[in-house]
């Protein structure tokens, strides 16, 4: 075992398994003179056995959050930590063993997620050759059983459809075992119904094994199977949905979903576009700090609209 190596396993066992933090994360891309900030300051925490979805707009910055947590950039300023593992000071040496055996990726592509030539047993086999991982052909067959696609073990990528191609696709990107699983919109090329099929056999994995999970996606249907989701929204996490299931006065099962604000740690927070458009906020806004929650009120002073008077505190009536 390498230096490198040793030492990475080292810093991913002091840390709790799975966990993903970033803190003001910024990545700026240069070109032509021309400077593009794709990510703006995000922060975001991912606790271990999580399943988190991140949605946003085309160019919100959500992919290159990705590439980041994947090993395959590095952000120009802030921190980020997976499983332990600082992503800023990585050598060449330990990327490798990171992208290895730290973190499992899947392609929108179903093309770029397998070798066109290898049966998906063969395919879901390979990385563990890679890394010398003992009774490769067992857990193989266990991975596609789990993903219910063992139908295909014998077949290569041309002979699945595109739905068993991603779920292959998964397998293959916990095959060693990661410690978080990534997927950059995996349900992208594929219809309704295998789409369904590729988010359910994601949401067993992440139950089965433990594997904290980040799906990026711009699709909001994603969010259905997931019980968080973050929005990012000019390359900051915006709002997230947590959704949980409770039992209401006459013992039924009833589904809640509830949004809030992610306030980062010198206080911003971004109101969510529809209530912005709803009460045709601009520019500023009037704030109103109450014992248990704020206030915000459009700027009256500029559009003629009454404001409205702060209640008489208790005793001054």
């Amino acid at each position: 075992m390498s230096v490198d190596t040793l030492e990475l396993e080292q810093d991913v066992t002091t840390s709790v398994p799975g966990d993903i933090r970033c803190e003001d994360l910024v990545r700026i891309f240069s070109g032509q003179g021309v400077e593009v900030q794709a990510l703006q300051g995000l922060t975001l925490r991912v606790d271990a056995g999580e399943l988190v979805a991140v949605v946003g707009a085309s160019g919100s910055g959500k992919s290159t959050l990705l590439t980041i947590l994947s090993g395959l950039d590095t952000p120009s300023a802030g921190s980020a930590r997976v499983a332990g593992v600082d992503l800023l000071s990585m050598t060449a040496k330990q990327r490798v063993q990171y992208q290895r055996h730290t973190v499992g990726f899947v392609w929108q592509q179903t093309s770029r997620n397998l070798v066109p030539y290898l049966t998906a047993v063969e395919n879901v086999a390979l990385p563990m050759v890679l890394a010398r991982t003992p009774d490769r052909e067992r857990r193989a067959t266990d991975l596609l059983k789990l993903l219910d696609v063992a139908h295909c073990a014998d077949r290569t990528p041309s002979r699945m459809s595109g739905g068993e191609q991603q779920r292959v696709a998964v397998a293959v990107a916990v095959a060693n075992s990661p410690r978080v699983l990534l997927a950059d919109e995996p349900t992208g090329e594929l219809d309704e119904a295998s789409s369904v099929e590729v988010l359910e056999a994601m949401r067993g994995v992440n139950a089965e094994l433990g594997v904290t999970t980040l799906i990026v996606t711009h699709d909001p249907t994603v969010s259905d199977h997931v019980r968080r989701t973050v929005q990012i929204r000019d390359g900051r996490t915006s709002t997230e949905v947590l959704r949980r299931t409770e039992l209401d006065e006459a013992g039924a099962e009833r589904h809640v979903a509830e949004e809030f604000a992610v306030i980062d740690r010198v206080g911003r927070l971004q109101l969510p576009s529809d209530y912005v458009q709803s009460l045709e906020l601009r520019d500023r806004v009037r704030l109103a700090l109450e014992a248990d929650h704020v206030e915000v009120y459009r700027d009256a002073s500029r559009d003629g609209h009454a404001v409205p008077e702060a209640e008489p505190e208790e005793g001054s009536r």
